[in-house]
């Protein structure tokens, strides 16, 4: 017991001694065959890449990792500490007597290699019966989630834990793929399975991958209800005729039993289960699958077998010059068997020089065979001048829906050949067929908070954006009456500080505004609480041993002031002073507060200025800044599912980093949400998402590099080379100043030219010197040119994107058809990831189209995707 102790008194130190510590715990005296627990805490949760150190032959291990996290949470004079880890647990077990050491772990925690000390264990004696698995052998016991009545022998039965064994199809032509499924039922607590599919005679075998993370479902049985799940899929191909057999498996599982007579102290230093962990072997059964011949093969066959192949071909230029390279790619799309056929053959002309053709993979495995496209990139050099014709690319398969063979051609081309430079080494152009990146790899996710806009929603055009507008006249007009006072107010000190009081508590709430939009609630409360004191200190001409809540409501009221502002004003402040030391919902309450602050000055201002001539600066400012708060139109924030998938994204868990920027994202748009989610899509190898999120993440930011530079990157690996048509350059240079800033962009920099053009105007009308007038006059206007320009922008940047015609193709080959339907001649094919704007939309099943070269057609909507 004073062993026990030691040890829990070193773990709590070990804890507490600082951050990105990884310790090591398991109990230093064991015997031969008692199951015990090893586990590694680290003290932080940003931690991957764990490692265990040397474990001993000696000992078994029955179980592991597994991992738990723990957070805790302390709150001391209104402060909030937190505390995190996560723990790696095995269930191992001694076989022979003895002192063995367990080598040092080690884990990548806050971006450092951390290491744990080894552990020394003594191994004696031999377990007693009562500890091991006898003791859950009493009664009926049940696991988490199980449900089942054990034997009295506790023994796991074939009708406790069995794998069914399915075949999409059991009756197949060669080369035809089956879908094989191994399903798990269990009624105990199965906590870990392994078991491998051996070489398949006569089967070429895939794997599909599934989500490591199994999530089981109910799916009762004679009327047991069993909890199953899809353990592991394959794909296979059948290379021979005839009864293939598909042997039995033998999965290794772990079952979690119950061990109801387990001391409970033991237990806590055991890592505070109650349960033993018991091998259980599984055994899967085989099948056998019938394979007929294909029928008689024609000539050509390329050994393609499937279903919706289509075949198209790219020539990158029909005039060259003798010895220069001609490339020409061949792209292969359907579902079937791709990665099995043959090679296309290409008739270059006798005259030329041919090369080995690059192959490109853009397939993916899926329940019905390989799906997506296999791109062949032919080289041949020309030798000498004249016009050569380039035959169509052939290319049969067999077809699995229709049970025939069927034949593709693509065009054919002619080309023109010139007399080049004799003697170019052929060398020099063997890397022109090759993709060049723009560099090595993707720019990086865009990390911290991030601001939501609804879709539609813009600054230019709003009511606010006139509202703004008519700010700036007033404001123009209000400081030629802030001109004129100034001199009156310098001779009156209290005045001064009264007329000065809008001013601070304006400059202290725009400081608490920042602090709200980045969460720091106690900060926030004390830059309002200041603003709010200092505000009515200064316009009532109370010392600050004067200020209290009676003085301020008499004084308030003997000027005029509504009880119903007064109680405002009160109410802000207690709420600041309560929120110090006993924050709630922060975002909610810092908003209300700061809503009451700004709501009770402007109403105070609003009476007492009745009472005075004209209007002071302050007042002038605190109206300013109420209509740039109410301008911006406050969006909304989405700090911790954000954070969440930029954790998972550096963890490099890219399907957790999707799933949580796509819960960011229904609750409104963000150019930098769409960016990190394009790049997790581009981890994934998922080029066409990753360019839809892209394009999308460009058009709320066109400005930005980083997403010009990622999409270009995506869009480098997609199938179709389009070279886009020629365009005037001023016609060039307009789209590239017109996509330098956003719709709301434009809009901001219109605002601010208008406030310099009034700066200007100022300057012009109130200056003595002939030399700043001028520049007043011809700063006016230019400010002026610029304002009508950013205006100008911003409509159009706002029509592009309230009328989107921009669309990417996301079908892995779709045909263009000359008409919109599915009996209209084949123009061209498009593969995925490739950009269309749309030129007639208003059909729902089909969409006219026009591609970056020029070529137009009609497309099946579900082809494509609109950014």
């Amino acid at each position: 017991m004073r062993l026990k102790a030691i040890i829990l008194i070193l773990l709590v130190a070990a804890a507490d001694a600082g951050a990105q510590k990884l310790v090591g715990s398991a109990p230093s005296v064991v015997a031969v065959g008692q199951q015990f627990r090893l586990q590694y805490t680290v003290d932080t949760q940003d931690v991957k890449d764990f490692r265990i150190g040397d474990i001993p032959e000696e000992f078994d291990v029955l179980m592991g990792p597994s991992t738990s996290s723990q957070s805790s949470f302390q709150i001391i004079n209104g402060k909030t500490s937190s505390t995190s880890s996560i723990t790696y647990t095995y269930i191992l077990a001694a076989k022979k007597e003895g002192t063995f050491k367990i080598g040092a772990a080690s884990v990548v925690a806050g971006g450092e290699t951390v290491k744990s000390g080894s552990i020394s264990i003594e191994v004696s004696g031999q377990a007693q019966a009562q500890s091991g698995s006898q003791s859950g052998h009493h009664g009926n016991q049940t696991g988490s989630g199980a449900g089942k009545k054990q034997s009295k022998t506790g023994e796991i039965t074939a009708q406790d834990l069995f794998i069914r064994v399915s075949a999409n199809k059991k009756r197949v032509h060669e080369q035809e793929p089956i879908l094989l499924t191994y399903k798990v039922y269990t009624l105990v607590d199965l906590t870990q399975l392994s078991g491998k599919m051996p070489d398949l005679k006569g089967f070429h075998t895939q794997e599909i991958q599934l989500p490591q993370q199994k999530s089981f479902k109910v799916e009762t049985i004679d009327g047991k209800a069993y909890r199953t799940v899809t353990w592991s899929q394959y794909v296979m191909f059948p290379q021979m005729t005839g009864e293939l057999e598909i042997p039995s498996i033998t999965f290794d599982g772990v079952v979690a039993q119950r061990n109801i007579s387990i001391d409970p102290w033991e237990a806590f230093f055991n890592g505070g289960s109650g349960y033993t962990e018991v091998k259980k072997k599984i055994q899967a059964p085989g099948m056998t699958i019938q394979v007929a011949p294909l029928p008689q093969k024609p000539a050509g066959f390329s050994g393609a077998v499937g279903q919706g192949f289509s075949l198209t071909a790219q020539i990158d230029k029909t005039e060259t010059k003798a010895n220069e390279p001609i490339n020409l790619r061949v792209i292969v799309s359907g579902t079937g068997n791709l990665k099995l056929m043959k090679q296309p053959e290409v008739g270059w002309p006798k005259d030329f020089d041919k090369y080995d053709a690059k192959q490109t993979d853009k397939t993916r495995l899926t329940s019905a065979g390989l799906e997506g496209s296999i791109i062949y990139d032919f080289m041949a050099v020309p030798r000498h001048a004249g016009q050569f014709d380039v035959p169509p690319v052939e290319f049969t398969y067999y077809d699995t829906s229709s049970g025939s063979y069927k034949t593709l051609w693509t065009d054919s081309f002619s080309i023109k050949v010139e007399k080049g430079e004799a003697g170019a080494a052929v060398s020099d152009y063997t890397g022109q067929s090759d993709v060049n990146l723009l560099g090595t790899d993707i720019k990086y996710i865009k990390t911290g908070p991030t601001e939501l806009k609804q879709t539609g929603e813009y600054f230019y055009g709003s009511t606010s954006w006139w509202v703004s507008l008519i700010v700036m006249v007033v404001a123009f007009i209000s400081l030629f009456i802030i001109f004129r006072q100034r001199a009156i107010a310098a001779g009156n000190m209290s005045k001064m500080r009264a007329g000065k009081a809008n001013k601070v508590a304006t400059r202290r709430l725009r400081t608490a505004h920042k602090l709200m939009s980045a969460g720091k609630g106690s900060e926030f409360y004390d830059e309002v609480l200041k603003a709010l004191w200092g505000y009515v200190g200064d316009k009532l001409g109370l010392p600050p041993e004067s200020l209290t809540r009676d003085n301020i409501r008499e004084r308030l009221a003997s000027r005029g002031v509504a009880d119903e502002t007064t109680n405002l004003f009160i109410e802000a402040l207690d709420e600041c002073e309560f929120e110090r030391y006993a924050p709630g919902d922060a975002a909610g309450n810092m908003t209300k507060t700061y809503d009451a602050a700004i709501t009770a000055i402007m109403n105070i201002e609003s009476t007492m200025k009745k009472t005075t001539k004209g209007m002071g600066p302050g007042a002038t400012a605190i109206m300013l800044l109420i209509a740039g708060m109410a301008a911006l139109s406050w969006p909304t924030m989405a700090h911790a599912q954000k954070e969440r998938g930029d954790s998972a994204y550096a963890k490099e868990d890219y399907a957790a980093a999707i799933e949580a920027y796509e819960d960011v994202l229904r609750k409104g748009v963000s150019a930098d949400v769409y960016y990190n989610l394009g790049n997790a899509y581009y981890r994934t190898g998922n080029a066409t998402r990753a360019i839809i999120n892209y394009e999308r993440a460009l058009s709320l930011s066109p400005g930005d590099d980083d997403i010009r530079y990622n999409l270009q990157m995506a869009q480098s690996i997609t199938i179709d080379r389009i070279t886009p048509e020629t365009e005037m350059f001023f016609v060039t240079w307009y789209r590239a100043v017109a996509h330098m800033m956003s719709v709301d962009g434009w809009a901001m920099t219109a605002l601010v030219s208008l406030a310099i053009a009034i700066m200007f105007a100022l300057l012009y009308l109130f200056s003595s010197r002939i030399g700043l007038r001028k520049l007043g006059f011809f700063g006016l206007l230019a400010a002026l040119l610029v304002f009508i320009g950013s205006n100008i922008l911003a409509s159009q940047q706002k029509s592009e994107r309230d009328h989107r015609k921009a669309a990417i193709v996301t079908a892995g080959a779709t045909q263009v058809k000359s008409t919109p339907a599915d009996s209209g001649t084949d123009l061209f094919i498009l593969h995925e990831g490739t950009r269309v704007e749309i030129t007639d939309g208003s059909m729902e099943e089909w969409k006219e189209i026009r591609v970056a070269d020029g070529k137009e057609g009609w497309i099946a909507s579900r082809a494509i995707e609109i950014i």
